[in-house]
Parts: C-alpha cells; structure tokens; sequence
C-alpha cells in the first residue's frame, strides 16, 4: 500500500494539507497562520517528508498521541514540535531535525531513523527497540527510561548525554561517541 497525500487526509473536517499551510504563515508570521495541532491524527503511512512537502516546516507542531506508523518523515523541520506519545513505528525520520522536540513515551520501535537531530530532545520512556539509529545527535537529550535494546546505533553521538536509566541491552556501542569516563562495557553492564 502507498503513502497517503496530507490532501487526502482529513483531521477534524479539514484537510491536512490545509492545517499545514495555516501552519506555515503561522511560523512565518503571517496573517492567518494558526500554529498546527493534530493531536491525535491518524497520519499512519502519510507522506510528510521534507522533501515532499515543498519545505514546510513543522517545527512546533503538535502530534500528540498522533498515529504516524510507517509515514514519511525524511528531511522533516521539527524542531520543538510535540510529539508525545505519538506512534512512530516504522516510520522514515531519516535526516530530519527534531531539535528540542518532545517526545515523552513515543514509540519508534523499528524506525528508520539514521541521521535524525535529536540535540536537547526530551526522549524519555521512548521505545527505539530495533530502530535504525546510526549516525543519531543525541546530545544533552533526556533518554531516561528510553529503551535502545536491539537498535543499530553505530556512530551515534552520546556525548553529555546523560545514560542513567536507559536501556542499552544487546546495543553495539564500539563506534558511538559515549559521554567522558562512559565505557560500552559500563553500559552492558547496567542494562543487564
């Protein structure tokens, strides 16, 4: 099955699509910009990647507890966009900045997510078993409680990054830049 378009998805009456232009002149300070909220969406499988959307910058939304399983995130602006409890599984974040965002108990279990800015995002009790995770920032991000069993995060940036209460169990941490005096031994210690 193919994505879906935001101009076929409808959210309380209005198309998605629309939402996300209100959005736009919102961010832009514009007049009748209105700052986008789909808390609780169902935006699974939809094509919301920064490259498909012509640029339109989702920083600051709001997706709370929003359905985005298996949707279209690539190169998407979301910095400081809200995004708790929302379901990302299987989602394709990769390359989008999500600086600042908030993410408390997420799921992104199995998300393609290679790349993604996660620098001072609050991550939380979020869910990245078997996420693909390479080449992540995630520094000074609030990870407590998340779970990292099983995701692929070579060459992921930890540095001051707090790891207490994460779960790193069956993660490779040889490529990843851990925080000072961190070791990948530490870290399989702790979550076993």
């Amino acid at each position: 099955m193919g994505l879906r378009k935001p101009k076929s998805i409808k959210h309380h009456g209005k198309r998605v699509a629309e939402i996300l232009e209100a959005h736009e002149r919102f961010f832009r300070g514009k007049e009748g910009g209105v700052r986008a909220d789909l808390s609780g969406a169902d935006l699974s499988r939809a094509d919301l990647g920064g490259a498909n959307l012509s640029g339109t910058n989702l920083s600051g939304t709001i997706l709370r507890n929003a359905n985005l399983e298996g949707s279209d995130l690539r190169k998407a602006k979301l910095p400081g966009a809200d995004l708790s409890g929302a379901n990302l599984r299987k989602a394709d974040l990769r390359n989008s900045d999500m600086t600042e965002a908030i993410l408390p108990g997420a799921d992104l279990t199995e998300a393609q997510a290679s790349g993604v800015e996660f620098f001072r995002c609050d991550l939380s009790n979020v869910n990245f078993q078997r996420a693909h995770l390479r080449n992540v920032n995630l520094r000074l991000a609030n990870v407590n409680g998340a779970k990292f069993s099983g995701a692929d995060m070579g060459v992921a940036i930890l540095r001051e990054t707090d790891l207490t209460g994460a779960d790193l169990s069956g993660v490779d941490l040889s490529t990843a830049l851990l925080p000072k005096g961190f070791s990948a031994l530490q870290a399989a210690k702790k979550s076993a």
